[in-house]
């Protein structure tokens, strides 16, 4: 009978009764360890194997998804593998968390590009938070969000064709500028963009790897990106606290990337919480976040704008889905400082005596 002879993440027990159309996890590869045991997933983290399977190996070419539990069963029958075993088999595949549900409802509302385009997203998701979905309710939660950014400069404009690309259905851009030289980015404004606007430019990066996506802006977002200058704004940032709106803060300048913090009005350390704990630090600090503005040209290169954006990118995402622990930027900041490329966080908690309330929320 066949074994699990190896197991990680395993995210709980879920009998295979329970699903509807039984698929292998989309992204791990079946490899042959030797002619008994079969590993799914080439990474240890990931990676589950089976031994002792025999000829019941033939039942994974059966998990695409085509067929409900009961269907692999009999088909495996005709090969002529016993129910029993074709059961362990499936018993043993989702207790590992290797198995997901192939989300049949989902598909089918998607056009068939849509589908193809979110495959990685989905398969990436299913993997990383353990969902036994394929990735559905992720995406269904990005279909449904709207995610608004300030600023439309190099790190703007890709964190806006990131969230697109990812599945975010629903990306507006505010800037009231027109594009320089110095904004162009490879994930986002282009050279045909020059002297033009720069949230016309944004909008039009996002029909190019996104045309289903809605561009248009609302008052309301489920989340707020304030790039740049954007950050220092203090009125804006005064009418998202007021109005209970998500944002994060995210900037490059002196050869440093910084995202963060990721404020959630009442639960989560806001930007005058951060001003407030480095003031206590530095004495001058208000007088230098009064001057404080974007350098022109900015200390900020291709490569520091995309990685920035990305990471930015990555903790937006991670507030949509609400899925896996709290974002890294919640109650802190990203920073990765040139020319070490490597990312530390640094701690901002909420501040009692700041009003915003998420010390005592």
């Amino acid at each position: 009978m066949p074994e699990l002879a190896k197991r990680r993440n395993v995210s709980g027990r879920w009998h295979y009764a329970a699903m509807g159309r039984p698929a292998l996890k989309a992204g791990l590869m079946p490899l042959w360890r030797d002619r008994d045991t079969l590993q799914i997933g080439v990474d240890p983290r990931r990676a589950v194997a089976l031994s002792g399977l025999g000829k019941a190996a033939a039942i994974l070419t059966l998990l695409d998804g085509a067929r409900d539990a009961d269907e692999v069963i009999r088909t495996a029958q005709a090969y002529g593998i016993a129910r029993e075993a074709t059961s362990r088999v499936l018993s043993l595949l989702s207790e590992a968390g290797v198995l997901q549900d192939y989300p049949a409802e989902l598909h089918r509302a998607l056009p068939d590009y849509l589908r193809a385009r979110l495959a990685p997203e989905m398969a990436c998701v299913a993997l990383a938070y353990g969902d036994r979905d394929g990735g559905a309710r992720v995406i269904e939660q990005r279909r449904s969000a709207h995610v608004r950014i300030h600023g439309a400069g190099r790190i703007g404009s890709c964190v806006a064709t990131f969230l697109a690309s990812s599945g975010v259905t629903w990306v507006s851009c505010v800037d009231s500028g027109l594009t320089g030289p110095g904004d162009l980015a490879p994930a986002g404004l282009s050279h045909p963009d020059l002297g033009r606007p720069r949230a016309a430019g944004v909008a039009r990066a996002i029909a190019r790897v996104s045309p289903e996506a809605r561009t248009d802006d609302q008052p309301v977002a489920d989340l707020v990106v304030l790039t740049g200058a954007a950050s220092l704004d203090q009125e804006l940032v005064r009418g998202l606290m007021l109005n209970r709106i998500p944002h994060l803060a995210v900037r490059a300048a002196e050869a440093i990337g910084v995202v963060g913090p990721l404020v959630v009005p009442g639960k989560s350390a806001c930007l005058r919480c951060l001003h407030m704990l480095k003031a206590a630090a530095d004495p001058a600090w208000p007088r230098i976040l009064a001057q404080s503005g974007e350098a022109a040209p900015p200390a900020c290169d291709t490569v520091l704008a995309a990685a920035t954006a990305a990471l930015a990118a990555a903790q937006a995402l991670a507030f949509i889905d609400g899925a896996g622990p709290e974002p890294a930027a919640a109650n802190g900041t990203l920073e990765l400082v040139l020319p070490q490329w490597q990312w530390r966080r640094r701690t901002w908690p909420a501040q009692p005596a700041c009003p915003c309330g998420a010390a005592t929320g």
